[in-house]
């Protein structure tokens, strides 16, 4: 293992990790060693090492620099800006995978994605984005562990496997989310229901769009004629990312069915609360209708000595019509019909 180090690259390490590059040696006894750019060159891991250099929005100095340094192939060049479509590449000594890992964003009602490429090869590896990704932020500053032992196919499966997790996330707080609308449509928000269902099925086909793609990737990196060479160890890894993958897809697809039962629930309890409705308007329809021909029974114009009780008449039938109505809203209550 050859490596320039020292406080000098160490310090000009921590500055180029903030312009954008960043890069670890790791070896087989969990130990991490800051390579800066300058010494890139150098940085040739042996058996048992394994290098990682992380390119977050770099400029295109730096990436040539990289590409140069590790004569990286120039194929796997165009996939760090050539568009968000899941990819999969490979010659006799390098790999290059694209891949959209789910972020949430400023704005809730939108998922965004982050476009990540590896390129890997003889034991080093490189990660590219425009944007930060919570995970690579992560494996930046936590232990490194035996990192060294890993190949780069297995490392860049590692990575793999966190972009999934990415999509996992996304569909844990989408299922908290609709919990929380179902538990609104079954309480007196039902009425707002309607905008937040229509954000949710937005939300879930966008992350089924964003997932569906990397079957391609997913599944060309499964195949035994991917990479060979590697032993039974890589397949093994791409073996269990694939069905980790199909995993996840079935979950997107869990989740946009999520969203079609509760708008089955908010159907049926906007049919609930209409029939509650009418049933109120039914009974006092009933009952405002036998007033109504309570009072045109009494309006006829007949000699009968009822209609001569002149003051005390009057008040008395509009007494008995007010206990009517409060004699019938006291059983329709009691018989429980609204």
């Amino acid at each position: 293992m050859q490596a320039a180090g020292g406080n000098g690259d160490a310090a000009e390490a921590a500055g180029a990790a903030r312009a954008g590059f960043f890069c670890r040696l790791f070896d087989a006894r969990g130990n991490a060693q800051a390579i800066s750019q300058c010494s890139l060159a150098a940085c040739q891991p042996a058996r048992d090492t394994l290098a990682w250099v992380d390119l977050c929005d770099p400029s295109d100095e730096q990436v040539d620099a990289v590409w140069a340094a590790w004569k990286l192939p120039q194929a796997a060049r165009p996939f760090l800006d050539g568009g968000s479509v899941p990819e999969v590449g490979q010659n006799e000594a390098f790999f290059w995978v694209r891949a959209v890992v789910a972020g949430g964003g400023d704005n809730k009602d939108r998922i965004n994605g982050v476009v990540l490429v590896c390129v890997a090869g003889a034991d080093r590896v490189v990660t590219f984005r425009r944007e930060p990704v919570a995970f690579l932020e992560d494996m930046r500053t936590q232990q490194p562990g035996r990192v060294g032992v890993l190949g780069a196919e297995s490392f860049v499966a590692t990575v793999l496997d966190r972009l999934l997790g990415s999509y996992f996330k996304a569909i844990d707080e989408h299922e908290l989310a609709i919990e929380r609308l179902e538990v609104s449509i079954l309480g007196k928000g039902a009425c707002d229901a309607l905008k937040e269902l229509q954000r949710l099925r937005r939300w879930a086909s966008r992350l089924r769009r964003m997932l569906a793609p990397h079957r391609v990737v997913f599944g060309a990196m499964s195949r035994p004629d991917f990479r060979p060479d590697e032993g039974r160890e890589a397949d093994r890894h791409f073996n269990a990312l694939n069905m980790r993958f199909e995993r996840a897809l079935d979950m997107v697809e869990n989740a946009r069915d999520q969203v079609l039962g509760s708008f089955e629930l908010f159907s049926n309890q906007t049919a609930l609360r209409t029939n509650q409705a009418m049933r109120v308007l039914t009974f006092v329809t009933v009952v405002t209708g036998l007033m109504a021909t309570i009072v045109g029974a009494l309006g006829m114009n007949f000699g009968a000595g009822l209609f001569d009780s002149g003051d005390a008449g009057f008040y008395a039938a509009l007494a008995g019509l007010v206990a009517m109505g409060l004699g019938a809203f006291v059983l329709g209550r009691r018989q429980h019909w609204f």
